[in-house]
């Protein structure tokens, strides 16, 4: 293959090539000295020598090895132990949610008891109903705060306890309230934890309906302190681990209810996308997760549900604090790890220097032969180890080498028929026809001769192809073509388009139609023989369209194949197995 540099350019190139070329002939001098002189003998000097990459393979096992434990068994080992200490994470989770769930219950049971034994004939008695209210509350410690009597309306009839003096006297905006007034039946409804309206402690109203025949005619409220004893209060004293906790949400406000950080208490949930495993508790998702925490670190969260109330309690645990133990075993890698290399690279640099000797004496004789300096030629096998190995692999890629050469000339030879005849029949394909055609042109425009140029193409082909396989119209298709090739002169070209169709240039023709007349004559009564395939005969007809080329005639290669293959087409539509020259086709179709 040869390159052409644009004119005024190749100079420029050369000279931009000069210190590549100074530094890679420097670099391959420097390598052969490596091995030959034998002041680089040493490996601390030659860092080409197998020597030195043995070392370096030594050094670079080792900190494989701790590549290893580091990316792939640590943090197995930290993925085993987080699933370890998210269950008992989640367990531990559970068993407050559900402590908390039991005390939420037990206050609503307490509030549908009291609304279900409240007489309704004090709804309309004042001293009587308050009389009532206090003993209650003095009978159930659990509501704080007090209890709360309403109307249908929402309007305060008695309160009870701390409420007395400052308790609002309208509470028809209160969702627990509504949910009250519209429970299908005595269930009590849970409302959204607020701050209460003077001391801003965050409470829990817990209310009921007090039905008669069926109708609400009140409302019986219950308010508990959610810090209060026996309540939530133990979540506030209660830290996980050093710097973990709980938290305490309700997902429908999206706010803080209780945490072991008091000031968390009653906030609002870190706004949508802030902290993804948040969002994906509102949701629904329970479970653990590592996230980001609300310090910014991150943490080991697991999250349980509340299931009487919808909130979810998350137990929080830093995963520094959680995965402490990896790290102090990521120090004793390291900590071994550098001790194994040292004892390697020591052990190594003691031995491999006497062990390599025999090697870099068998490198060196090869080196010499590859340099010229000592003839290519066997070398004697000395031992019967690894050395004496690669000497019988260097004699035998020698002998190899002679072998590959003569084979490599025969598949030079191959690919040069395969590049220009037909696969199947051995006649040339296109690309070559094409090539043959153009010599053609230029020699009749030179010398002023003749050609015919005859475009052949089966008739029934395709009936034998499909009925009996393609293996028998393969065989066919050898024998058309050796048919074919048995009449052509020394100077004429048979070609295979491809399929069933063939192309036969006649060249240096005295007398161009009569003699393609008369050959094409001879190939249809060739074609026209019977053949035979695995004891099957079968009969074929060709069509055949003939082209002609005079003296003075000026048209293009690809114009008298398409004239061809006009008049082919014409002989097929005249009957077939016959011939059609173009000069016979009528205008209108030509």
């Amino acid at each position: 293959m040869i390159f052409a540099l644009p004119a005024g350019r190749s100079a420029v190139a050369a000279d931009d090539k000069k210190p590549q070329i100074r530094a890679a002939d420097a670099a391959l001098i420097t390598l052969r000295q490596g091995v030959t002189n034998p002041r680089y003998d040493g490996w601390i000097v030659n860092f080409h020598s197998i020597k030195f990459r043995l070392v370096a393979v030594g050094v670079g096992l080792i900190a494989l090895s701790y590549l290893l434990r580091v990316v792939v068994v640590l943090p197995l080992a930290r993925e085993q132990l987080r699933e370890v200490a998210a269950a008992q994470q989640l367990t531990l989770a559970s068993y407050v949610a559900r402590d908390i769930d039991q005390s939420v219950l037990l206050r609503q049971e307490l509030v549908a008891e009291l609304a279900r034994d409240f007489p309704p004939l004090l709804v309309a008695q004042p001293v009587a109903r308050a009389s009532w209210l206090d003993e209650q509350r003095r009978r159930m410690p659990m509501f704080e705060r007090g209890l709360l009597l309403l109307d249908a309306d929402g309007h305060l009839l008695q309160a009870s306890g701390a409420l007395t003096a400052d308790a609002p006297r309208d509470f028809s905006r209160s969702d627990w309230l509504r949910g009250a007034l519209a429970a299908s039946a005595d269930a009590p409804v849970l409302g959204k934890p607020v701050l209460l309206w003077r001391s801003g402690d965050p409470v829990l109203f817990i209310a009921a309906p007090v039905r008669v025949d069926g109708r609400v005619v009140a409302v019986l409220a219950g308010v508990t302190v959610l810090d209060a004893s026996g309540f939530l209060e133990g979540l506030r004293r209660t830290t996980l681990g050093e710097g973990g906790g709980f938290l305490l949400v309700s997902p429908a406000d999206r706010r803080y209810i209780a945490a072991s950080d008091p000031a968390l208490s009653m906030r609002p949930l870190p706004a949508p996308g802030a902290n993804r495993l948040y969002d994906r508790a509102v949701e629904g998702f329970r479970g653990t997760s590592l996230t980001a925490g609300i310090d910014g670190g991150e943490e080991l969260a697991a999250i349980a549900s509340v299931p009487s109330t919808g909130w979810f309690l998350v137990a929080r645990l830093p995963a520094a604090e959680a995965f402490r133990p990896i790290e102090g075993l990521r120090r004793i890698v390291m900590q071994t790890s550098a001790l194994a290399l040292i004892v390697v690279s020591l052990a190594l640099l003691l031995f491999l220097e006497w062990i390599f000797r025999p090697l870099t004496d068998t490198v060196r004789a090869m080196r010499e032969m590859a340099d010229g300096r000592r003839p290519l030629e066997a070398l004697p096998v000395a031992r019967n180890d690894e050395i004496g190995g690669l000497v019988r692999g260097f004699n035998y890629l020698l002998e190899r080498l002679r072998g590959k050469e003569a084979a490599l000339r025969a598949s030079e030879a191959r690919m040069s028929f395969i590049a220009h005849h037909d696969a199947l029949t051995g006649l040339y394909n296109r690309t070559m026809l094409e090539d043959r055609l153009q010599q053609a042109l230029a020699r009749a425009e030179r010398e002023g001769s003749c050609f015919a140029l005859l475009f052949c193409d089966l008739d029934a082909f395709k009936p034998i192809n499909d009925g009996h396989g393609h293996e028998v119209g393969d065989a066919v298709l050898v024998q058309v073509a050796s048919r074919l090739a048995a009449r052509r002169r020394t100077l004429d070209t048979v070609a295979r388009l491809g399929g069933d169709e063939f192309v036969v240039l006649l060249a240096d023709l005295e007398q161009p139609r009569a003699d393609a007349e008369r050959l094409a004559l001879e190939y249809l009564t060739a074609i026209g023989m019977p053949y035979r395939v695995d004891g099957r005969s079968f009969t074929l007809s060709i069509s055949i369209g003939i082209a002609l080329y005079r003296k003075g005639e000026c048209a293009s290669a690809s114009q008298l194949m398409s004239r061809a293959d006009i008049a082919m087409y014409r002989a097929k539509r005249a009957g077939k197995d016959r011939i059609c020259f173009f000069e016979d086709v009528p205008v209108e179709i030509a």
